[in-house]
C-alpha cells in the first residue's frame, strides 16, 4: 500500500486513525489497557502486508530476534554483553545480506566465471533496510544503556510503525518509545498539522517529482539504449532526476511525519533544503538526515572517526560512503556512487584542513560566493546522481561524456533525438516545456522556505541527534510564508489536495523504496 493511492488516503489512514482515537479514549477513561497500541501494532503489520502477506513471517522472525536479544543485552554486561551484540548484529546482516545482495553477488561471479546469471531471483523485501536498521540501532543503544526494556508489544509497534516502516525516517529507541507509551487521544491540532504536512508531501510526489519524472527517464533510458546525449540533454535529464528524486524523498518523508502527527506521534526530520547546502558536508547534514546519523553513529565513529588522524579519517569517511552506497542498492553503480561522494568528502574536509593551515576564516564569502559555492556543491551532486540514477556503467559514462559536450552541445543525438519534443506535451504539467518546469523547480527550491520552516510553529518533526545527544541541526524558524490554522491556508491547503488528487492518473511508487 502506496501513501500516495487512494486506498491509504480515504480508507486505510481514516479507519486506522478513527479507531485509534477511539480505543486511546477507552485506554484513558480505564487507565490502563493498550487497545490503542495493539490496534495501531496491528494496522501497521496490516500495511506492511498489503504489499506480500508471504513475507511478514520474516518481519515477524526480525521482531522476535531483535527484542530476545535486546532483552538479553539489558540482562548481561562486560564480556557477555558484547558478544550478544555481535550475535544480534551478525544475525541482522545475515538476512539482510541474502536478501539484498545474494542476486547481486552470484550475478557477479557469474559474469567473472563467463556464465549467464542463473535464474530464481530472490524477490527483496519492501522496507527491509529501514527495519532492519531500526533494529540494529536499538541493539546498539540498549548495550549503551540508553535504551531500556518496553513491553513487547509497544516493541512491535517501534519496528512496524507504518509511518516509517517502508523508508524510514530512521529513528531511535529514545525518541519514540516514550511517545509509544505516553500514547493518548491525539488533540486536534496534531490532526490538523499532520494533514497538513502530509498534503504537501501528497503534492510534492504527485505533482512535482511525478510531473519532473517525464523529462528524466527519456534521457537516461536513451542512455542506456547507446543513445548519446548531447550536452543540453544529457544535463537536462540529469537536472530532472535531481529535483525528480529529491521531491519524491523528500515527499514520502512529509508524508509519513504528517501521517505519524495525525496519532500524535512525532517523527524525527529527515530533509532540510540539502540542495541549498554550501559544501558537500552541509549536504549530507541536510539529506536523508536520519540516514547520515546512522551511518555517523553506527559506522563512522566506531571505525574511528577523526580520532586516529587525518589519513585514517579520510578512509573512515571513504569506507563509510562507500557502504552507504552499497546499502542503496545492490549494484556497482550505486557502489560508485558512494565512493564518489567519499571522495567528495575527502575533498570538502582537506580543503578546510587547508583553509585552516593558511588562516583563512570560514564564512566570510559573502552572498555572491555563497551563491557559487551552493552552486558547486549542486553541480557536484548531480555528477553524482548520474551512476546512482544509470542503469549500468555504460550508459552513466555516455551520461557524463555528454555533460562534458562529448557528444556536441545541442542539435540531432541519434537515440535521443526530438526528445522533448511534443510528444511529451500531455505530461503531468500540462504541456510545460522541460525549461520552464526546470526553472521553476529551481525557484521553488533554493528560494522557498521547506515544510518544517513552513510550519515551524508547530514543531512539525523532532531535530535528529548525533551519538552525543547534540542536535544535527537547529530547530527551523518560521519563514516568510508560515502555516496558520486558518480558514484561507485550510483553502490552500484542500487546493493542493485536489490537485495532487487529480493528478493520480496512476499509482507510482516511491524511488526509495527499492533500496
Amino acid at each position: 500500500m502506496l501513501f500516495n493511492s487512494q486506498l491509504f488516503i480515504f480508507v486505510f489512514l481514516p479507519v486506522s486513525l478513527g479507531l485509534y482515537v477511539v480505543l486511546a479514549r477507552v485506554d484513558r477513561s480505564r487507565g490502563k489497557g493498550q487497545w490503542a497500541t495493539a490496534w495501531l501494532a496491528a494496522a501497521s503489520l496490516f500495511f506492511y502486508g498489503w504489499w506480500n502477506p508471504a513475507y511478514l513471517w520474516l518481519l515477524g522472525l526480525s521482531i522476535l530476534f531483535n527484542y530476545g536479544i535486546g532483552r538479553a543485552i539489558a540482562r548481561s554486561g562486560g564480556t557477555g554483553r558484547a558478544r550478544l551484540l555481535m550475535l544480534g548484529i551478525a544475525g541482522d546482516l545475515l538476512v539482510l545480506s541474502y536478501f539484498k545482495y545474494f542476486n547481486f553477488l552470484v550475478g557477479t561471479l557469474a559474469g567473472l566465471a563467463g556464465l549467464p546469471a542463473p535464474d530464481g531471483a530472490i524477490v527483496l523485501p519492501i522496507g527491509i533496510s529501514f527495519f532492519t536498521f531500526t533494529q540494529i540501532a536499538f541493539l546498539v543503544d540498549t548495550a549503551r544503556g540508553e535504551a531500556r526494556a518496553y513491553d513487547f508489544l509497544r516493541y512491535v509497534l517501534f519496528v512496524t510503525f507504518f509511518p516509517h516502516l517502508l523508508a524510514g525516517p530512521l529513528y531511535h529507541h529514545k525518541e519514540i518509545m516514550p511517545q509509544f507509551a505516553a500514547a493518548t487521544r491525539p488533540r486536534a491540532e496534531d490532526i490538523a498539522v499532520g494533514l497538513t504536512i502530509f498534503v504537501i508531501g501528497l503534492f510534492k510526489k504527485v505533482v512535482l517529482a511525478d510531473g519532473i519524472a517525464f523529462y528524466a527517464a527519456p534521457v537516461f533510458d536513451a542512455a542506456a539504449a547507446g543513445g548519446s546525449p548531447n550536452l543540453i540533454e544529457a544535463w537536462g535529464g540529469a537536472l530532472a532526476y535531481g529535483f525528480q528524486l529529491y521531491y519524491d524523498f523528500s515527499g514520502y518523508s512529509d508524508m509519513a511525519i504528517g501521517a505519524a502527527r495525525c496519532f500524535g506521534i512525532t517523527l524525527p526530520l529527515n530533509f532540510n533544503s540539502p540542495y541549498k547546502a554550501v559544501d558537500i558536508i552541509e549536504f549530507w547534514r541536510r539529506w536523508h538526515m536520519t540516514l547520515s546519523r546512522f551511518l555517523r553513529d553506527y559506522l563512522y565513529i566506531p571505525l574511528g572517526g577523526n580520532r586516529l588522524g587525518p589519513a585514517r579519517r579520510y578512509l573512515n569517511l571513504f569506507l563509510t560512503m562507500l557502504l552507504g552506497g552499497l546499502w542503496h542498492g545492490a549494484a556497482w553503480t550505486f557502489v560508485a556512487w558512494g565512493a564518489l561522494h567519499g571522495f567528495y568528502l575527502i575533498v570538502n574536509h582537506g580543503w578546510g584542513a587547508l583553509r585552516k593551515r593558511l588562516g583563512w576564516a570560514p564564512g566570510r564569502w559573502g552572498r555572491i560566493g555563497n551563491a557559487a559555492a551552493i552552486a558547486l556543491t549542486f553541480a557536484a551532486v548531480l555528477v553524482a546522481w548520474v551512476p546512482f540514477r544509470a542503469a549500468s556503467f555504460d550508459a552513466a559514462l555516455r551520461m557524463l561524456d555528454g555533460m562534458v559536450g562529448g557528444h556536441g552541445v545541442a542539435g540531432s543525438a541519434g537515440a535521443v533525438d526530438n526528445l522533448f519534443g511534443s510528444i511529451y506535451g500531455a505530461t503531468l504539467y500540462g504541456g510545460i516545456d522541460e525549461t520552464t518546469a526546470l526553472a521553476a523547480l529551481a525557484l521553488l527550491t533554493f528560494l522557498a522556505p521547506n515544510t518544517q520552516e513552513f510550519m515551524a510553529r508547530y514543531r512539525p518533526g523532532l531535530p535528529p541527534t548525533r551519538a552525543d545527544h547534540q542536535p544535527v541541526a537547529a530547530p527551523a524558524r518560521p519563514g516568510i510564508v508560515a502555516w496558520q490554522p486558518r480558514p484561507s491556508w485550510a483553502l490552500a491547503v484542500m487546493a493542493a489536495l485536489l490537485l495532487a488528487l487529480s493528478r493520480m492518473s496512476g499509482v507510482s511508487p516511491f524511488l526509495y523504496y527499492q533500496f
